[in-house]
């Protein structure tokens, strides 16, 4: 498995993974953000010239996941598409992933990229704009919310420490966690953190833990 940080977010335990991934034990349930299928398909269809297996690569990530967590269900913190959706490239990849785990439930939260899901025909659950769930708002954005802890995407965090690459994080601040983008292929917003804010690099085998004083 993946080295993984256990801790508490709005009382509940919860553990992030080094994949880019938040674990949600007492549901079972993977949660990511921004998985952007089909991106990189959708350039090439532009005649913007990139490689090939980019969706196929981020699905195998998240069959390692489920696997390694044994989860019964992902939830997509939106943005879950970009661009095409009738692209066969990386359709098949996505039809492949799905045979593989026919009894995991994805649902996924609204994002400003998936206008088209819900005509998709991608086997998923479309939750809306938010779920209030537990202690948990999960959403896209980020915000703060009266009825719960923020759970969210949208930003694509990313923290550069001295001597090293920029590097995808959450960011952890009271009452919203921003999860990283899940895709390898996606810019970052770089985090300038505030005193009490705390941020934690994950580069697909390991967690760093920053905080700001």
């Amino acid at each position: 498995m993946v080295e993984s940080l256990e801790l508490q977010l709005a009382g509940e335990p919860m553990h992030l993974l080094a994949d880019r991934a938040l674990y949600w034990p007492a549901r079972r349930r993977l949660l990511i953000a921004d998985l952007h299928l089909g991106k990189a398909d959708t350039f090439r269809a532009a005649g913007i010239a990139l490689p090939r297996g980019g969706t196929a690569l981020d699905l195998s990530r998240i069959s390692a996941l489920v696997d390694a967590t044994d989860a019964d269900s992902v939830w997509v913190l939106g943005d879950m598409l970009h661009g095409r959706t009738d692209l066969s490239s990386w359709r098949a990849a996505w039809n492949d992933f799905r045979d593989r785990h026919p009894r995991l439930a994805i649902a996924v939260v609204d994002g400003n990229h998936d206008r088209a899901l819900q005509q998709a025909g991608l086997d998923v659950e479309c939750v809306g704009d938010d779920v209030h769930d537990g202690p948990f708002v999960l959403r896209h954005a980020p915000g703060l919310d009266r009825r719960g802890h923020v759970l969210c995407g949208h930003l694509h965090p990313v923290l550069k420490l001295a001597g090293q690459a920029r590097t995808p994080a959450f960011w952890l601040q009271d009452g919203c966690t921003v999860l990283p983008a899940f895709s390898a292929f996606t810019g970052g917003h770089p985090l300038r953190l505030q005193a009490g804010q705390a941020a934690v690099l994950c580069n697909g085998r390991a967690l760093v833990a920053v905080r700001a004083g």
